[in-house]
């Protein structure tokens, strides 16, 4: 599918491929495109997105998504003039696009203010169990888990919910467990101006436990460490932090 910049003609060429009356052309065979969801792959360290991704705006993307998720619900043979069902492509659509994919959009990234380390503060901040709510690319499934984010400041600081803000902001988003983590390092050291920075992430991924292999148990652990925290000590004194109940 190809676009030539025009607004509406962008509308028509999105909603006409996505009919399945054109394709968009994918050069990697169907089988080696399966292994890779299959296997929950991922392809690069930034989410990949088409460079026209932000010409429509998000009503325009509600308004195609709907149509075809109604497209979907039918073909499964859902009687879509029930009460309880005939809402559902508009929420759906007004879900992707607001809520659980509201990361792809950068219009919607956190709005960070850095402060002086007035309080001279040189040792790691921490701060744990950070709620995470993310969607798996493959299979569009949740992912839920947890995140533990450390700093050491070189003279700035952050607001602690703004940690909160920037996970949450990459989270929102097709994912990819281990992107997501260095996603959320590599936005720390740039806000921050420091190496010094650590992200920890467990995660419970529904399209394990729920489809293919159907393991309800496993969790799936990342970690991504940069600067002092790559010291064994100072790993180890992080990794400590992540252990202690608070009373």
């Amino acid at each position: 599918m190809k676009t030539n910049g025009n607004y509406n003609d962008l509308i028509e060429e999105v909603i006409y491929g996505l009919n399945g009356t054109d394709t968009i052309e994918i050069d990697a065979p169907e089988d080696d495109i399966d292994i890779v969801g299959d296997n929950h792959i991922g392809t690069s360290i930034d989410t990949p997105l088409r460079d026209d991704a932000f010409i429509l705006t998000d009503e325009d993307k509600v308004e195609i998504i709907k149509g075809h998720f109604e497209q979907i619900m039918l073909t499964l043979g859902l009687d879509l003039t029930d009460d309880s069902l005939k809402g559902t492509p508009n929420r759906v659509a007004k879900m992707y696009v607001n809520e659980i994919f509201s990361g792809l959009n950068p219009d919607n990234k956190p709005k960070i203010s850095v402060f002086d380390n007035k309080y001279q503060y040189n040792q790691m901040l921490v701060e744990k169990n950070i709620n995470l709510n993310s969607s798996c690319e493959h299979h569009f499934l949740p992912i839920m888990g947890k995140a533990h984010v450390a700093y050491m400041s070189t003279g700035k600081v952050i607001g602690l919910s703004k940690i909160n803000r920037i996970v949450d902001y990459y989270a929102k988003r097709p994912q990819v467990q281990e992107r997501m983590t260095v996603q959320i390092a590599n936005e720390l050291k740039e806000i921050l101006d420091t190496d010094d920075v650590a992200v920890v992430i467990e995660a419970k991924h529904m399209c394990v436990s729920s489809r293919g292999i159907q393991d309800e148990s496993s969790t799936t652990l990342t970690a991504e460490y940069h600067g002092k925290f790559k010291d064994e000590k100072v790993k180890e004194e992080f990794l400590k932090y992540l252990t202690l109940e608070l009373k």
